[in-house]
């Protein structure tokens, strides 16, 4: 299996960003890592080797973007506004330093994202704000608000970063294209976020699955068994 590691100088964040990439071919996956988690994560933890087989088939391509959380939405050291604007800057830098990039790599045009706990809300937010340039959300233990960590400011970055919020009024058609997967279960903690996110959907009308796993913890056992699951639902050829 193909590991390669990249670093480069970020224009829109201003700083020196990393990322691994696993497999030397197929349908681009960005995975996020969870709560301030690095690019590294995801091979730590085991869950780019629960998708060996797909990788290594060449079916899939997973690029692991750094994190930027730390300074972001827990850096309780700036003000909100500031926190929320770091965030829109990752939000770009994922889009044009990497989607733009890799889009293209197979003949759909799109690419896959997806996350555990923390990094289901990074997929679905860029999902859900670039519906034009994702096929597939997999969110596995994800949240879906930021309130928690704007200490009450409210502004249109927050709005537009909080899925739950900005979701109502979406009218893009690719929406309603998307292979939308909400994964949890019954003892994790974020349970509720998906039982919320999913009933703003099906308001919507929007296609998609709430994966409710039972007795089973928001950790890293249940989502190495959702991963390799999810990914069987990308139509490869």
């Amino acid at each position: 299996m193909r590991e390669e590691y990249f670093k480069w100088y970020s224009p829109n964040l201003n700083r020196e960003i990393q990322m691994l990439v696993f497999g030397h071919a197929g349908y681009p996956v960005i995975l996020f890592p969870t709560s301030m988690g690095s690019y590294h994560e995801n091979r730590d933890q085991g869950l780019i080797e629960s998708a060996r087989w797909y990788i290594e088939q060449g079916l899939i391509q997973i690029f692991c973007p750094d994190s930027i959380d730390k300074d972001s939405f827990y850096n309780k050291n700036i003000y909100p506004v500031h926190r929320i604007q770091n965030h829109t800057w990752y939000d770009k830098m994922i889009c044009h330093e990497i989607v733009e990039r890799v889009k293209n790599n197979t003949g759909a045009g799109k690419v896959a994202v997806a996350g555990c706990s923390f990094g289901g809300y990074h997929a679905a937010n860029f999902a859900f704000r670039h519906p034009g340039y994702v096929s597939h959300m997999f969110s596995m233990g994800g949240a879906f608000s930021i309130k928690s960590f704007m200490d009450g400011h409210w502004d249109d970055d927050v709005f537009y970063n909080s899925p739950e919020d900005y979701i109502p009024g979406i009218n893009d058609h690719e929406m309603w294209n998307m292979d939308i997967v909400l994964g949890t279960s019954n003892w994790d903690i974020c349970y509720d976020a998906n039982l919320k996110l999913s009933g703003v959907l099906a308001r919507r009308d929007i296609p998609h699955w709430l994966d409710v796993r039972q007795d089973r913890e928001h950790d890293w056992p249940v989502w190495k068994e959702m991963f390799p699951h999810y990914l069987s639902r990308i139509k490869f050829f």
